[in-house]
């Protein structure tokens, strides 16, 4: 591993940041799979933010030299990317420090307030020697939340808060994590997660598990008390400048938001049209709606939590086995992954997270019950080809796979969720065209497609306080309001209030994620057709496996030199 100064090439230097950073937060290492005996939680202090912007400027600055110094003719392809990634991502970092948006952390998924919990599902936990780094991690929970305090406190003394929304939806989840009712064996989830442990080391792990319970409370507490009321009369909406700057964050793009609203818009009729179709099919004379509500009381299910979790992860395995060798080389490292139950006080989607990069722990997909103990297929086939393969998964075990050829920097953290989900919903429309989904489960492929296209109406409408488009069928010329988005999103979907509720929470509190799934796709796509054509003018036959292949092995790319990228395949 070389250092900052030591590096001579771009990809030299974006593993030396990785390495870096990875000294600087155990959220990366352990993420990562690196330095798995560290006991440190979480930094979430300004003095540890402040110490990451500088290295990001350290590492902006080699970077000028290092292309100051270069060849004539410039570096190769593969390391010209790298640059162009790095240079990308930290200067965005940068600029959300220039306008503290780093101190606006709140939100019901992906916080920090979820991170540190979630770091310890991410654990080794084969070993006694495991366990104690487990227990000894846990036991500074306190210290970890104690240092979002400072950055929640300094948020407050500048007037810089996260909305009331996200702020009392954190403060429910918090409540399940720590209530008698929230997990299985009438204790917190901390107590239960230990409780897997071994007999030896239960007195340290519980003592552990009671002080992180003590520190969620006291999260809790401050939160309610503090900061709320402080956080009264802040908007949902967060207006353009942070929009587009958030956009730029979450998808490596510029957007034209109008053009994006409008484009949201005609997907939004499209997928309209072809589910009222299905729709007719699968029941005459019913509303995409009702169809859905019918296949939840009588189409395909699976009954059990335990149940469900064993359904997913065959149909993961068998999906391995049969695009294997068709449509992708599928690498033997890739072949494992794991279909979890994700715990008490999660958003309410679904979600991946990826493998270490020494694969040591595999990649695993994640379902939040909700309370629920009986599943409907129709909604969860396509979203598992979305979360796990060809999905989520199959993508970013490639890069693991491929990082020695790349580097860490492009194969993980420079990641942004334009390229990631943008893969994600192609991989389902691929499945859609290779014919994988029966009628039932198409009808959840495109309820899944409506909610995508939904969100990019919804997210930039609520944000920008666009007018609600003429033709549209509740409240055409009003401004979009949260109420207005979650009635809107009830018309045209098959879940649950209380799956529609946490979205619009989500939406407003991350800003310019929710657009990144549909135009990420919109590249993929666009790419795809630019690749088939440049063949045909060549005369060259379009191979769409060894597309696939080239395509996964790229690593990270922002939407703006994505498409491009892909073209050239």
């Amino acid at each position: 591993m070389s250092s900052l100064e030591d590096a001579r090439t771009p990809r030299q230097l974006a593993d030396a940041y990785v390495h870096r950073l990875a000294e600087l937060e155990p959220q990366v290492a352990t993420a990562l799979g690196l330095n798995p005996d560290d006991q440190r939680m979480p930094d979430y202090s300004p003095a540890r933010h402040r110490a990451r912007t500088d290295l990001g400027h350290q590492v902006l600055a080699r970077l000028d030299e290092l292309q100051a110094q270069a060849p004539a003719e410039g570096f190769d392809q593969v390391e010209a990317r790298c640059a162009t990634l790095l240079r990308d991502r930290i200067g965005v970092e940068l600029q959300i420090t220039e306008t503290g948006e780093q101190l606006l952390v709140l939100r019901n998924i992906a916080s920090p307030i979820h991170g540190a919990r979630s770091l310890f599902l991410m654990m080794p936990t084969a070993t006694e020697a495991d366990w104690k780094v487990i227990a000894a991690r846990m036991a500074k929970f306190s210290d970890c939340y104690a240092s979002l305090r400072e950055t929640l406190e300094e948020g407050r003394r500048r007037q810089i808060l996260s909305a009331p929304r996200q702020v009392e939806t954190i403060i429910d989840q918090l409540g399940e994590w720590i209530s008698d009712q929230a997990t299985s064996g009438g204790t917190s989830w901390f107590h239960h997660f230990v409780a897997n442990g071994p007999t030896v080391l239960q007195q340290s792990l519980r003592r552990a598990a009671d002080s992180a319970v003590v520190a969620v409370s006291d999260m809790r507490s401050y939160l309610g008390e503090t900061y709320l009321p402080a956080a009264q009369g802040v908007p949902d909406a967060v207006g353009r400048d942070r929009y587009l700057l958030n956009t730029r964050r979450w998808t490596g793009a510029s957007i034209d938001p109008e053009e994006v609203y409008a484009w949201g818009w005609a997907e939004y009729q499209r997928i309209d049209a072809q589910m009222r179709e299905l729709a007719e099919q699968i029941r005459p004379g019913s509303t995409p709606v009702e169809t859905m509500a019918w296949l939840d009381e009588h189409g395909k299910r699976v009954e059990g939590v335990e149940e469900v979790r064993q359904w997913l992860q065959q149909m993961m395995d068998s999906a391995i086995t049969e695009l294997d060798g068709t449509h992708f080389e599928i690498a033997e490292p890739i072949r494992t992954v794991e279909a979890r139950i994700a715990p008490a006080g999660s958003a309410a989607a679904p979600y991946y997270t990826r493998p270490s990069v020494d694969f040591a722990r595999p990649g695993r997909t994640w379902l939040p019950t909700q309370g629920r103990t009986v599943f409907p297929l129709y909604d969860l086939v396509s979203t598992w080809y979305h979360e796990g393969v060809p999905g989520h998964h199959l993508q970013l075990a490639q890069w693991a796979h491929v990082s020695g050829e790349l580097s860490l920097f492009q194969t993980t953290i420079g990641s942004s969720s334009g390229a990631t989900e943008g893969w994600a919903l192609y991989a389902e429309r691929l499945m859609d065209e290779l014919g994988c989904l029966d009628a039932e489960e198409r009808m959840g492929y495109l309820e899944a497609q409506m909610m995508r296209a939904v969100r990019v109406v919804i997210d930039v409408g609520m944000h920008l306080q666009l007018p609600v488009p003429a033709d549209s069928p509740i409240a055409p010329g009003q401004r979009w309001t949260p109420e207005l988005a979650e009635e809107f999103f009830r018309l045209h979907s098959g879940r649950s209030r209380e799956f529609i509720a946490s979205e619009i929470v989500r939406y407003l509190g991350w800003p310019g994620q929710a657009i990144s799934y549909k135009l990420g796709e919109r590249a993929w796509l666009s790419g795809r057709e630019a690749a088939r054509t440049a063949h045909a003018a060549r005369g060259a036959k379009f191979d769409l496996k060894a597309w696939h292949m080239k395509a996964l092995s790229l690593g990270a790319l922002g939407l703006d030199d994505l498409e491009a990228a892909l073209a050239e395949l």
